[in-house]
């Protein structure tokens, strides 16, 4: 469980709401939940500057812009100003829309009507927000926000979601004092499930930095030779002692006991930074099966049957041996993890569970180690972010999921401390150098952005160092100064930097950073470089939509014959490169479509461009279509071998027989997947509207689907030129 510091320590207010958002709607439920299961024993990791900020906001005290916007007074005489009225537009719709918007009817038609600004076009008239609009638009947008078991079982919380319009002040203010008394609930919930003995609670280092950089930005080199390393190097043990120290000291006065675990930020290790957290005192730290594959110099090999190769080093832990010291690390099944993470939640909660519970007794059957040792699973994944891509925001999936772990006589779910005293540890003597994303640290440094991040990072710490032991400083001032420095050496920032990943939050991540480092420099009484007034961050890369433009006739060959084939057509094309989670892989490289108005009548074409990785590595996977309009269509592709082998259509969910020559249906994949389906089968008439959706499935797992955000909307016209 994590979020980045979000709070200006100098402006004492937070620049982003997350934090409260998330423990309202995850935090708080997905221990709650356990009871119901108490045969069920997990690990939990608790980020010590997560729980700083919550405890901020179970106080009441925390000061967001956001957050008081949303319940600011509406009425006769007071209102929102037009600063305030954009602010609320610009963070009430940043929410899964499917899952957590749509399920709100009137949401949805304040969404329709005003997301893209502060007025909705009607017959060319801009139309304002009406005091109701915004009163509404303020409570759905924290609503949406709260746990399913509130949603489910407070009775006043019950009639706000039955209303669904309307709401008055008073609606607003008990609404907030749920709020509050949910974020109180959140660390109570998780110290009584410890106390109980059902859960471990382990820590990170204080505000997440990537310790192994931390002690020294040279070891990403041994991680991976050839990246490009910051004109300065940072090396700075102390300070990750430091965070480890101030961590441990937070969780035993929150937890009422020292954590055992530690779960280094976003897995990453080196042998300085476990020694390190060794000498601290703790007794095992976790990260990704990538780091003990090159430790190994071996790597694990899966099998349809559900074999792992390696699997006697990968489902035990290990204990490493350092700076005199003993370690145990668990080293997470990153496919499995990957699963919960990125591909359940397009699946039937249910059948989701039985595939991970069998996947579970598969590779544990197969792999249990000889003699009386029991196979160690290790899976590890973040704690909040997949959620909202579920149905009900998961609960479904894990009470299922639960339920059939507590029934199974085969398997116990256990935290890391008590895995330890069943299981023999194997023993290594050198971890190379990584994170769980890739086994290394590219992420957090090597591209531009992340490296002058580093290098300003670098001349703060100097600054600290020059001025920290000046006679006459304010000890109140300094201290401040210090956990602003620490703020900065955190993960969260270089995570936005570089060309891995994006948010609508770039901007606020980026002006939050230098903030953070400015703040260094204010507070020992020091002016910030001028450097830090400009922006680290580049504009970000969207996903690429062009609508069609004229009539296409492409020959339905699975190849693109020349240049001018697709001329004309409609093309999306995925951004790789948003999303808060890394591990979405992109598969799919552009959808094209159009209208073909040859002489066998009017027809829908689609083509579909898969990456050259995917195509290297899958020689097997099924293509779907699904067209939802007056009637829906689905359509299914198998691929075996590299070649087309079989094709199924469906409308309203009954099978239509596909009879080889079929002419209301031509597929073909060679190098590109091409379709063509018959208008007559669609059902379209001239000006009616279809919604296209494409997903690529592996195993019989979903695994990318275009659009991400749901669907394609296709509009016929007379001359069914455009869509």
């Amino acid at each position: 469980m994590h979020q980045p510091y979000y709070k200006d320590l100098v402006e004492d207010s937070y620049a982003m709401p997350w934090v409260r958002l998330h423990a309202w709607k995850d935090y708080y439920g997905m221990v709650a939940m356990l009871k119901d299961f108490p045969d069920v024993h997990m690990t939990f990791n608790l980020v010590p500057s997560l729980v700083a900020q919550i405890q901020d906001y179970a106080s009441d005290r925390a000061r967001e812009a956001f957050y008081d916007v949303a319940f600011k007074p509406v009425g006769p005489v007071e209102s929102l100003t037009p600063q305030d009225q954009a602010a609320l537009l610009a963070h009430a719709f940043q929410v899964n829309r499917e899952n957590l918007l749509w399920r709100y009817p009137r949401f949805r038609e304040l969404s329709d009507r005003f997301a893209g600004g502060g007025h909705a076009a009607t017959g060319g008239h801009a139309v304002p927000m009406q005091p109701q609009d915004i009163r509404d638009l303020q409570l759905l947008s924290q609503l949406a926000w709260f746990d399913e078991l509130y949603l489910a079982g407070d009775r006043d919380v019950k009639r706000l979601v039955a209303k669904q319009r309307g709401y008055t002040e008073q609606d607003k203010a008990l609404l907030r004092g749920k709020g509050i008394k949910l974020l109180q609930a959140v660390l109570t919930e998780y110290r009584k499930a410890s106390e109980r003995g059902q859960i471990e609670i382990s820590t990170s280092p204080f505000y997440h930095p990537i310790l192994p950089l931390l002690c020294d930005t040279d070891v990403a080199a041994e991680s991976r030779s050839g990246v490009r390393l910051p004109s300065r190097r940072f090396r700075h043990p102390e300070d990750a002692r430091d965070q480890l120290r101030a961590a441990i000291e937070l969780h035993t006065r929150v937890f009422g006991k020292r954590p055992a675990g530690l779960w280094p930020s976003e897995g990453s290790v080196s042998d300085e930074l476990l020694a390190l957290a060794a000498e601290e005192g703790f007794s095992w730290a976790a990260t990704d099966e990538g780091v003990l594959a090159r430790s190994l110099q071996t790597g694990f090999h899966r099998q349809a049957d559900g074999v792992v190769w390696g699997a006697d080093h990968l489902y035990r832990p290990q204990r490493l041996e350092t700076g005199g010291r003993e370690i145990a690390l668990f080293f997470r099944d990153h496919e499995l993890s990957d699963l919960i993470g990125f591909v359940y939640s397009r699946m039937d909660p249910e059948a989701a569970a039985a595939d991970l519970h069998h996947r579970i007794r598969s590779v544990a059957r197969a792999s249990a180690s000889t003699g009386n040792d029991p196979a160690v699973v290790s899976i590890i994944l973040d704690g909040e972010n997949c959620w909202e891509f579920y149905p009900g925001n998961g609960r479904d999936f894990l009470k299922s999921f639960y339920s059939r772990l507590a029934a199974d006589p085969e398997l116990r779910a256990v935290t890391a401390s008590e895995a330890l005293e069943r299981a023999t540890p194997g023993k290594l003597r050198h971890v190379v150098p990584g994170s769980w994303i890739n086994s290394n640290f590219d992420v957090w440094i090597g591209a531009e952005e992340d490296n002058r991040a580093w290098d300003l990072l670098s001349d703060a710490r100097d600054f600290f160092a020059r001025n920290c032991s000046r006679l006459g400083l304010d000890p109140a001032k300094l201290e401040a100064a210090r956990h602003e420095l620490w703020i900065a050496e955190g993960s969260d920032w270089c995570w936005w930097y570089g060309p891995e990943h994006s948010t609508p939050n770039d901007a606020e991540f980026d002006r939050l950073y230098r903030t953070h480092l400015s703040n260094v420099y204010r507070l020992l009484g020091g002016s910030p470089p001028d450097q830090l007034a400009t922006p680290i961050k580049h504009v970000a890369v969207r996903a690429v939509r062009i609508p069609p433009s004229a009539p296409i006739r492409p020959r339905i060959d699975g190849r693109v014959s020349g240049y001018f084939e697709w001329m004309g057509a409609g093309v999306y094309s995925p951004d790789s490169h948003s999303g808060s989670m890394h591990g979405a892989a992109q598969f799919f490289e552009a959808l094209y479509y159009g209208s073909n108005n040859d002489s066998g009548g009017p027809a829908l074409v689609l083509r579909f461009d898969l990456s050259e990785n995917f195509r290297a590595e899958h020689a097997d996977f099924e293509v779907r279509v699904n067209l939802n309009g007056e009637i829906r269509l689905r359509l299914q592709a198998q691929v075996a071998g590299g070649k087309l082998s079989h094709t199924a259509l469906w409308k309203d969910n009954e099978p239509i027989d596909l009879v080889p020559g079929h002419e209301a249906v031509k597929v073909a994949y060679d190098r590109v997947f091409e379709l063509q389906l018959d208008y007559r089968l669609l059902q379209l008439d001239a000006h009616a509207k279809a919604s296209l959706q494409v997903s690529l499935w592996v195993d019989a797992l979903p695994v990318q689907m275009v659009p991400e955000e749901g669907w394609i909307t296709l509009e016929a016209t007379d001359e069914l030129v455009g869509w």
